[in-house]
């Protein structure tokens, strides 16, 4: 088995005849919708729409296949000043291709519905041409537009790309070696005490040494976005954000009103682990990942592989191997090294009709648990692969649903399957898990929230980023964790802070959470007939909002009782689990 992907089936290298002749490509495509938005006045009108829709597709693909090579290489050699260059020069292509877009999409806002419905061509791109119409009420002119594509690349997008480079090559030092911060951060699930707190206390010094950098790169970005928000109409941030997400106020509001008020379920569970732990007044930090039970086991790559295809053949077989071919065919790349980045994604490979995911594995249960949501993630990916290439983006809150899904049943049928410490050491690492995208996920979202409205009139230097971060944690976490050791750098080592294009990407994870126990109960009961309903809610994805998507499963999300549900089954486990704590 590769420890490392293979990118081989994209390009050869970057000298690689194909991968030059693609960039041409891509700069011919622009050249020829230029052309046609130009002449669209003297067009048929649906002829047009369709003609430029095509282009679109072909530019979308080529550049999204160019764009993910160079960024899959980049993800795990973030010091390569020659990929940096590439990933510069991608950008500099997304920015000419700023101004051709922004006048297509203010022809395609035009369509009558009439044609639109006459053509099956266009009939299939129907729910993208209704977000189109949405879209370019907030888009300013055509040069406007693309200047702002140009400028993010020496603005926003570089201020990003300098918090990744910081935080995939510093240096932390610990027990006389130096490691890199993934090393470090992996140490938070040791089953050693001392190495946890140890590798927790290198961590907070570590950020010393970038803190400065990282919250000019902070300040710069959320300013940038509240700027354009204010220019493109938006209210705030955040609702740029719903619209981008397809998902409307009053679901996120629903959402959050039933988070708040389970809460205190969720400091019940903190208590009564750091109380296990042996404190006495809340969880530390430093143990708040620490496992419970029988929680010596590492596994190897055979062992997680073949765990995962146990597990999930029992689930669909179609799902099970696709996780073969993923171990197989090298989809994924595993430990950390010097240079790569931290934590774990997924990337679709559209050209290739797989996915790439990275990873930094250390073999603990949590690291098999990360490899099933990515792996939930690929499902996702393979079933919008065969829609238009511009019906497969979905939104950030559904983008969690899968990949939570399948950490939901990798832990209800190992729970299943156990019993004694191993039974506590499943139990335990499932409601750690779920604490994070209830707890530590409001505490990034009141985070973000605060920084917004600071942003507008002051610079944020790290001390008052800190203090606005230990605020968010004890609000979110209440009197669960010990409040004299919390973590006032996490906005200093979590990327979804630092884009220009996507903010609040913390709401998702909560809304994937919760979504997915709501969803896995309805597998509970229903059984194998819920794949099909299932895989076609995935495939739906790109093409309906939040709410109808939910609604194909029987689900209304803009009720709060949906999300009680979800939340009370997470409650019934925090009492079985305190139980077994005494």
């Amino acid at each position: 088995m590769n420890t490392e992907w293979s990118l081989s089936g994209m390009y050869a290298g970057l000298d690689d005849p194909r991968y030059q002749e693609d960039l041409k490509q891509i700069d011919v495509l622009t050249a020829q919708l230029n052309k046609l938005v130009e002449k669209t006045g003297s067009m048929d009108q649906r002829e047009a729409a369709v003609e430029i829709l095509k282009t679109e597709e072909q530019m979308v693909s080529l550049l999204g296949k160019v764009g993910l090579y160079v960024g899959l290489r980049l993800a795990v050699d973030t010091a390569n000043p020659e990929l940096a260059a590439q990933d510069n020069l991608c950008m500099k292509k997304y920015a000419v291709m700023a101004k051709p877009l922004t006048s297509a999409k203010k022809f395609l806002a035009k369509l009558p519905e009439e044609v639109i419905a006459a053509d099956e061509f266009l009939s299939e791109y129907s729910y993208l041409l209704a977000e189109t119409k949405k879209e370019v009420s907030h888009l300013l002119d055509d040069e406007m537009e693309e200047l702002i594509s140009s400028m993010d690349m020496t603005g926003g997008s570089a201020w990003a790309r300098l918090f990744t480079y910081l935080t995939s090559t510093v240096k932390v030092d610990y027990e006389g070696k130096t490691v890199t911060l993934s090393e470090i951060r992996n140490m938070a699930y040791s089953p050693d005490k001392t190495v946890r707190k140890t590798a927790y206390e290198a961590e907070l010094v570590s950020y010393e040494k970038i803190q400065d950098s990282i919250a000019y790169a902070l300040n710069n970005i959320k300013s940038q976005v509240t700027m354009l928000c204010r220019k493109r109409g938006y209210a705030s941030p955040l609702e740029m954000t719903l619209e981008q997400s397809r998902m409307s106020k009053k679901t996120l509001e629903a959402m959050l009103e039933a988070m708040q008020e389970y809460l205190p379920k969720f400091h019940q569970y903190l208590r009564a682990k750091g109380k296990a732990l042996g404190h006495e007044n809340g969880l530390p930090w430093y143990d708040l990942f620490a496992p419970m039970g029988a929680s010596d086991k590492r596994y190897s790559l055979e062992e997680c592989r073949d765990l995962l295809i146990q597990v999930f053949s029992g689930f669909s077989e179609e799902m099970s191997g696709m996780m073969r071919r993923a171990f197989d065919e090298s989809w994924i790349d595993f430990y950390p090294r010097e240079g790569k980045e931290g934590g774990a994604f997924d990337a679709f490979a559209d050209c290739l009709k797989q996915s790439r995911i990275l990873t930094n594995y250390d073999g603990y249960f949590g690291d098999v648990d990360t490899l099933a949501h990515e792996l939930g993630h690929a499902f996702h990916d393979r079933q919008i692969e065969y829609n238009r290439p511009l019906n497969q983006e979905y939104s950030m809150p559904v983008a969690e649903t899968a990949s939570t899904f399948n950490e939901t049943h990798l832990l209800k049928a190992m729970l299943k399957e156990s019993e004694g410490e191993e039974k506590l050491n499943l139990l335990e690492s499932f409601l750690m898990n779920t604490t994070q995208i209830i707890c530590d996920i409001y505490s990034r979202y009141l985070f973000e929230t605060a920084v917004f409205e600071k942003c507008e009139d002051s610079f944020m230097m790290p001390d008052q980023l800190k203090e606005i971060m230990l605020d968010a944690q004890k609000k979110a976490y209440g009197d669960g964790l010990d409040q004299s050791c919390l973590h006032p750098y996490m906005w200093a080592c979590k990327g979804h802070y630092y884009s220009s294009g996507l903010s609040f990407y913390n709401f998702p994870y909560a809304f994937g959470g919760l979504f997915a126990m709501g969803l896995y109960h309805m597998y509970e009961q229903e059984g194998s007939s819920f794949v099909p309903k299932y895989k076609a809610m995935l495939k739906a994805t790109p093409t309906a909002s939040i709410e109808e998507a939910a609604a194909m499963m029987g689900a209304d999300l803009t009720k709060a009782d949906f999300w009680r549900e979800s939340l009370q089954a997470f409650a019934e486990l925090i009492d079985e689990f305190c139980k077994i704590c005494g």
